[in-house]
């Protein structure tokens, strides 16, 4: 009798310190999750709402997220460059190029469709709580690790595993590059797993790829 009475205490203690101990893990991971939130989503001084269902912040030129970095404390934005690369325009295609585009009208995203940022603020999709629980962990949301940056070969998508990368690449190097542009078409992506995504984009590349490499991306992501 006494050896079942003992075998019941400990059974009933487990079981609450089991419980506490899930609470806390979930209890820390939404304190993680609330302060990468507060991190990213900076202060804006005009909201949009996108009829994708997105929220778009407009967010003044100084204060966005690359600009926490300690190495651009205090980094004064230069909103035109003093001068143009020495042979890559000269005065009558500067003028010329100005004339065309005055009369132009830019393609628009579609959250202009309700509204635009105000002179002096950048646009900002604001960061949700379910983009940051869909990454493998709240430290690594919105960081590439070096084995992603895209190289000329593909691998198939292992469904069981749930791991593959397949992309399609061009590309030139060997001089120097002063701007790039592209025309990328959407061709209604599909995903077919809670951890895949589809993506298009141009990417401008400085350094090795080591962890020296830099980039500039810009593009599309489903």
């Amino acid at each position: 009798m006494k050896i079942g009475y003992c075998l019941v205490v400990v059974v009933l203690f487990m079981v609450p310190l089991c419980y506490a101990t899930r609470l806390s893990g979930v209890s820390s991971q939404k304190l993680e999750v609330k302060k990468q939130l507060n991190r990213l989503n900076k202060p804006f001084l005009k909201s949009i709402k996108s009829p994708d269902g997105d929220t778009i912040d407009c967010v003044h030129i100084s204060h966005q997220p690359a600009f926490d970095h300690p190495s651009l404390k205090n980094h004064t934005v230069q909103m035109r460059p003093n001068y143009h690369p020495e042979g890559l325009l000269d005065d009558n295609k500067v003028s010329n190029s100005k004339s065309q585009n005055d009369g132009s009208k830019p393609i628009a995203q579609l959250w202009n469709l309700n509204g635009r940022c105000p002179e002096g603020t950048i646009p900002i999709r604001r960061t949700k709580r379910e983009d940051i629980l869909r990454a493998s962990s709240v430290e690594s949301f919105g960081k590439k690790k070096n084995s992603s940056v895209p190289k000329p070969k593909s691998a198939g998508p292992d469904f069981i595993s749930q791991y593959g990368h397949q992309h399609a690449i061009a590309y030139v190097e060997g001089d120097n590059y002063y701007g790039a542009k592209a025309t990328i078409n959407v061709w209604t992506p599909r995903v077919q797993q809670p951890n895949e995504f589809s993506l298009s984009q141009l990417w401008i590349l400085g350094g090795s790829f080591a962890y020296d490499l830099n980039s500039i991306e810009a593009g599309w992501q489903a």
